[in-house]
């Protein structure tokens, strides 16, 4: 059965390829995209069962946040790690070096974070050439990707590829599209934007072409196509990447500028992991991406900790600070005083949603007897 998909899809996308895209076959290619993205979801559940879940690289999170190092075999990400964080991943001179993920952590402001230097990506990883397929599933549960390339391979296009095709999507965030089936009615486009890239009589052949009769659907973007589809299959991943730019000691520094002239639209960041050169221009960079915010906790009647904030993403919550703290303190939270840009007015008691502020000083107080 799994050869009979697999046949589909490709029959499905040569016609694809086949078919010029414009506005008389816009509908038609749209359906066939979204019955790839439907046979695509069918003949991974197939291969997930098959496999029994037991295959995959076995990676623990631990830190603050998780960054995965992607990039082709022998670009450095193994010496970048070792010069990051306290790990030693093993280093040779030849190709497809890590063979397994090996994690490292970080320490800078305050925060803990993990690095994971991965095995290296080819072409047609996410088809599952070269374990890519175990290799794109780390990738997708991390918190920041940072592409390592070499200054003398920058061919960066076949990576995102790689990731677009394994559900990733780079720096950019869910479009705000609400599909609920309904008893009766058809497919109903409520769009709440004007919509410049699709037709509402497009966008609702696509959804009952995956699968719906009835469905109510609110679009609050300007959505096209492809990120219909997204919606539709529902297991986008969507996070920030940096692409870094490695061993730059050994080029021309004119040949620099003309790489750093065909990257410009990455906003590159130029590193030589041997020497060390913008190592440290490269951690507040990644700081600055995983958007951490600094509370301070102080006890009832005491002083509060000055001198060691809690490191918590933006928009956290006073029940994600009792999270990082202990799991016990959300099950036996009774409120919260807040000092600081969060609160109303100095001390405010407010409850376990109120989302903190960076600089905040937070009092918590549990249930009496509580563990």
């Amino acid at each position: 059965m799994a050869s009979t998909i697999e046949e589909q899809i490709r029959a499905i996308e040569e016609e694809i390829a086949n078919t010029p895209y414009n506005k008389a076959t816009q509908s038609h290619i749209g359906l066939l995209k979204a019955k790839v993205a439907r046979l695509r979801m069918d003949l991974e559940k197939r291969r997930a069962a098959s496999k029994g879940g037991s295959q995959g690289y076995s990676v623990k999170k631990s830190g603050n946040a998780t960054i995965a190092l992607v990039g082709f075999p022998s670009v450095g990400k193994s010496t970048l790690l070792t010069k990051l964080t306290d790990a030693k991943s093993e280093v040779a001179a030849y190709a497809f070096t890590t063979v397994d993920v090996v994690p490292g952590i970080m320490h800078y402001k305050f925060a803990k974070i993990q690095v994971l230097d991965l095995p290296g990506l080819i072409r047609d990883a996410s088809r599952g050439k070269g374990r890519g397929r175990e290799v794109l599933a780390v990738v997708r549960t991390s918190d920041l990707i940072l592409f390592v390339i070499d200054v003398f391979d920058t061919n960066i296009e076949v990576l995102m590829d790689e990731l677009y095709n394994s559900g990733v999507r780079l720096n950019s965030r869910p479009p705000n599209v609400v599909i609920t089936r309904t008893n009766r009615g058809g497919i109903e486009i409520k769009p709440t934007v004007e919509l410049t890239k699709i037709t509402p009589e497009l966008a609702a052949e696509m959804i009952s072409a995956y699968g719906y009769i009835n469905a109510e659907v609110i679009i609050r973007d300007d959505i096209d196509e492809e990120q219909l589809i997204d919606v539709l299959t529902g297991n986008r991943v969507y996070m920030d990447a940096i692409t870094v730019v490695n061993k730059v000691d050994l080029a021309d520094p004119t040949y620099v500028e003309e790489v750093r002239e065909r990257l410009k639209d990455y906003n590159p960041v130029f590193i030589s992991a041997n020497t060390e050169a913008g190592l440290e221009d490269l951690k507040e960079i990644i700081y600055e991406k995983l958007q951490f915010i600094h509370v301070f906790l102080k006890p009832q009647g005491g002083e509060a900790d000055m001198d060691e904030p809690m490191v918590i993403p933006n928009d956290s919550t006073v029940g994600d600070l009792c999270d990082r703290i202990h799991r016990s303190f959300r099950r036996n939270f009774r409120y919260a005083n807040v000092w600081g840009d969060s609160a109303k007015f100095p001390g405010q008691m407010v409850g376990i949603d109120h989302i903190l502020s960076n600089g905040d000083i937070v009092t918590i107080v549990v249930k009496r007897g509580a563990d």
